[in-house]
């Protein structure tokens, strides 16, 4: 098989959570564990930094890996979804995992993967192991795909542990209260391990601190430890969060044995996107007129997004948006502009939200559109009738962005 045959295999021979929702999610790390054990445990071959939470943890474990590449470690990193190319998962001081090595670890373990029913996810997450290991990188920066407890890449040991924050996002999965849906993240939480929580949170904070002490790790609150910020090339304004956790987290780091100095951290985080080749966030695809897209999809996410738009200045405001059928509409529709227009489509997933459902839900809130039968339509639609001063914002998903960029 070449490469796009490989990548064709795995997205439809097997269960993948960007298409299928809640039934592509296993409950369990068996399979995961099996296929550790007939790759030789690659996730014993390189230290590790695993990053969980409910929004940030994408934009915290890419800051984290510039910070240490600029430190001079040769730096593994672990990230889902993909935006446009699967590889985008796998990556070595910002560079793409090869299509020879897709190929070749899909070709080596297909037996074993078709004959133990694997998911896209479990086979993804061995396959970044195995790759870090080959490739002897010095630290790997693993982001949790769902949760934590049960999230396939938890059969790590890491150096530390990171917990962004905790918001109402999977409901359906994780649990419907934050207490509930921290304890799932807490099981990333290992015995001796450091943890650090980016945000302090009343109906959270003693899950991880009884949590922390059952597991004898120290615990740090970034966001209470934490006064002085650096400047970074991520222009969101919730990434003043992520900086804090960030900036703790080198601090626990240096304690551990790493060599992370101001000016590594510095520099790390003014060359996020360089070093790493993250996008999607409060990302600036055109400026006349100002087109800005972004990956932020729940309550929590939208909340802060949407209070950066409204400080932004424009004539008139164009919403390009869809999202996902398992969206809970009900909770981010009053955080949408009202004096907006809105060109509703579909991304170009199984799970995509059809059109016509979006259309009729947002006006029942008062919130006006037309329905467009792609993404990439309804941003030439916005950019057809938008002047010079206007802006046009493009979100809801992380697959309408990745339709755009």
């Amino acid at each position: 098989m070449n490469y796009r045959d490989t990548v064709n295999w795995m997205f439809q021979q097997l269960p993948m959570y960007q298409n299928k929702g809640n039934s592509a999610f296993k409950k369990d790390l068996t399979n995961t564990l099996s296929l550790a054990k007939h790759l030789n445990h690659p996730e014993e071959c390189f230290k590790s930094i695993h990053v969980a939470g409910t929004n940030g943890k994408g934009s915290t474990s890419h800051m984290l890996a510039s910070v240490l590449q600029e430190a001079g470690y040769k730096v593994g990193l672990y990230t889902s979804p993909h935006l446009k190319d699967f590889r985008e998962r796998i990556r070595i001081n910002g560079q793409v995992i090869t299509k020879p090595s897709v190929i070749g670890f899909i070709k080596r373990n297909k037996a074993f993967l078709e004959a133990n029913n694997l998911s896209f996810f479990e086979m993804t997450v061995g396959m970044a192991f195995d790759y870090f290991a080959k490739q002897k990188v010095d630290i790997a920066i693993i982001e949790v795909g769902l949760g934590g407890r049960l999230d396939s890449t938890n059969i790590i040991t890491p150096q530390l542990s990171v917990i962004t924050n905790i918001g109402f996002d999977h409901v359906q999965i994780l649990g419907n209260t934050l207490k509930d849906i921290a304890a799932e993240k807490a099981g990333i939480i290992k015995k001796n391990v450091p943890v650090v929580i980016g945000e302090t949170q009343t109906e959270t904070a003693d899950v991880f601190k009884v949590k922390a002490k059952t597991m004898l790790s120290e615990i740090y609150f970034a966001d209470q430890l934490i006064n002085t910020i650096f400047e970074t090339d991520l222009k969101g304004a919730y990434q003043k969060h992520n900086l804090k956790t960030v900036i703790q987290s080198v601090k626990v780091l240096n304690n551990l044995g790493f060599s992370i100095s101001e000016q590594h951290l510095e520099k790390g985080l003014l060359n996020v996107v360089d070093n790493t080749g993250l996008q999607g966030r409060w990302q600036i695809l055109d400026k006349t007129p100002m087109i800005i897209c972004d990956t932020a999809h729940n309550k929590e996410g939208l909340t802060s997004v949407m209070t950066q738009l409204e400080e932004e200045t424009f004539y008139h405001l164009h919403m390009v948006f869809g999202v996902v059928s398992d969206k809970d509409l009900q909770s981010i529709i009053p955080l949408l502009p009202k004096h907006a227009t809105y060109y509703f489509c579909q991304p170009n997933v199984q799970r995509g939200l059809d059109t016509e459902i979006l259309k009729k839900t947002f006006q029942n809130y008062g919130l006006i559109g037309s329905v467009y039968k792609s993404v990439p339509l309804a941003l030439s639609a916005a950019k057809s009738v938008a002047n010079v001063n206007d802006l046009i914002y493009v979100g809801g998903s992380t697959f309408v962005v990745a339709e755009i960029i």
